[in-house]
């Protein structure tokens, strides 16, 4: 039977381990927290499992927005100043990875396949490991002042249907029918009725660990050190408290695990996307539908915990303090955005939070095996993370099974960046 060690307990570690198990391997599982809990990014997603999220961050022209980024430390994209020598390498890929629309096209075909059919992925999962209730089917709504801004948007929108998706388009008496509670601003709804959410990520990641447990899975709360590769194979994971001999390993550490490729031999572009919520502790509050405003580029959930608002990228690498401020913002636009929201709510009413989103600078995840054929790829998601977990577990147990996998691994090869350029070109 082949021993493999999974190293991370968040959505991508869980659900690699439920696949890997049921196709019959001895499975340990490593984190030094516990699955769902709040230091994984899992715990913090905004909840939302949408087809639609097939375009990266970076966009043509982004490039001349970079002195915007570092001035700026509360816009929805801020850069520290103290990170930026850090972070230029991947910085730079990141803006040439966006630079065309041709660019563009080919992360959303690329990342179609991983979002398609999330929704559907995930409701078997949470009723395999009885939690069903978890996971909701009400589909997700893009808001705008009008139809003039959605059309501002329309080379993205173009790309989104290219790739399959479809919607509704929502007048402003459709508009207000299906959500009454929005601000009067916004005058235009786009309805991805396939899309779902689930209203407890963490407590869902918490509970696919109990699943892959109860499967067989073995989970030590132990840090990954490191790996032991002899003569072009996998010997051993190094931990904290010693070795566990293993015959392949899963990079599932999310944006800490970069390290862990470099130890493999593997040379990867990983950077943490800094991600903030509010949760606002609230009976009843929130919008009927999950939704996204096109002037916050945050999402407002309800969940089980009360309203959540999920947003903002801040690239400041993993150690630096919280601005809290950040927060804050997304507290006020939920209110700017649902009029109905109490103003004075007491600060214990509202609960904040920051989390890493591993980023990759071209937004497509590092997904496959690396140079040691012991050693697979899994994470790097960035904003899908929660949604594209269930089909990365399985092409990671078919990729180990030698099975047709689930879907072409190519784009996402960890490889990938060994010939990148780093030149930006100007439009």
């Amino acid at each position: 039977m082949t021993h493999i060690v999974v190293i991370g307990g968040g959505i991508m570690g869980v659900c690699s381990a439920i696949e890997l198990r049921r196709d019959g391997h001895a499975v340990t599982l490593l984190d030094p927290g516990s699955p769902g809990g709040e230091q994984a990014a899992s715990y913090g997603n905004g909840g939302w499992l949408c087809p639609s999220s097939v375009l990266p961050v970076s966009s043509p022209g982004m490039w001349r927005r970079v002195p915007s980024y570092l001035a700026y430390p509360l816009g929805p994209l801020a850069i520290r100043w103290r990170h930026l020598p850090r972070l230029l390498p991947w910085l730079v890929r990141f803006l040439r990875a966006g630079a065309t629309s041709a660019d563009l096209e080919r992360a959303a075909r690329a990342l179609r396949p991983l979002v398609r059919d999330a929704p559907e992925r995930h409701a078997r999962l949470a009723a395999e490991a009885g939690v069903a209730a978890l996971i909701r089917r009400t589909g997700l709504l893009y808001i705008f002042p009008s139809r003039a801004d959605f059309l501002a948007e329309a080379d993205a929108w173009r790309i989104r249907r290219e790739v399959g998706i479809g919607w509704i388009e929502l007048d402003t008496d459709e508009l207000r029918q299906r959500e009454p509670a929005l601000d009067r601003r916004y005058g235009f709804g786009v309805l991805i009725e396939e899309g779902g959410h689930c209203i407890d990520p963490g407590g869902y990641v918490a509970a696919l660990a109990r699943h892959a447990t109860s499967a067989g899975t073995m989970i030590r709360e132990v840090r990954a050190t490191g790996l032991r590769i002899e003569a072009g194979r996998l010997r051993a994971v190094r931990t904290e408290t010693g070795e566990i001999a293993c015959d392949t390993v899963v990079i599932a550490a999310g944006a800490r695990s970069r390290a862990l490729a470099e130890a493999a031999g593997d040379r990867v572009f990983l950077e943490t996307e800094r991600g903030y919520h509010a949760v606002i502790d609230w009976p009843d509050a929130g919008p009927r539908i999950p939704v996204m405003p096109s002037d916050g580029k945050m999402v407002l959930t309800r969940m089980q915990a009360g309203l959540r608002i999920a947003g903002q990228v801040e690239l400041a690498g993993l150690d630096a303090a919280p601005d809290w401020r950040r927060a804050e913002i997304l507290r006020r636009h939920a209110l700017s955005t649902l009029p109905d929201l109490p103003r004075d709510l007491p600060a214990e009413r509202v609960k904040v939070w920051m989390g890493h989103r591993p980023s990759t600078p071209d937004g497509l995840p590092c997904l496959g095996r690396g140079r040691c054929r012991d050693v697979l790829h899994a994470y790097g998601h960035g904003h899908i993370g929660l949604m594209s977990g269930p089909i990365s577990g399985r092409l990671i147990a078919d990729l180990v099974s030698g099975r047709p996998p689930v879907i072409d691994p190519a784009p996402y090869a960890p490889g990938r960046f060994a010939d990148a350029r780093t030149r930006i070109a100007p439009e």
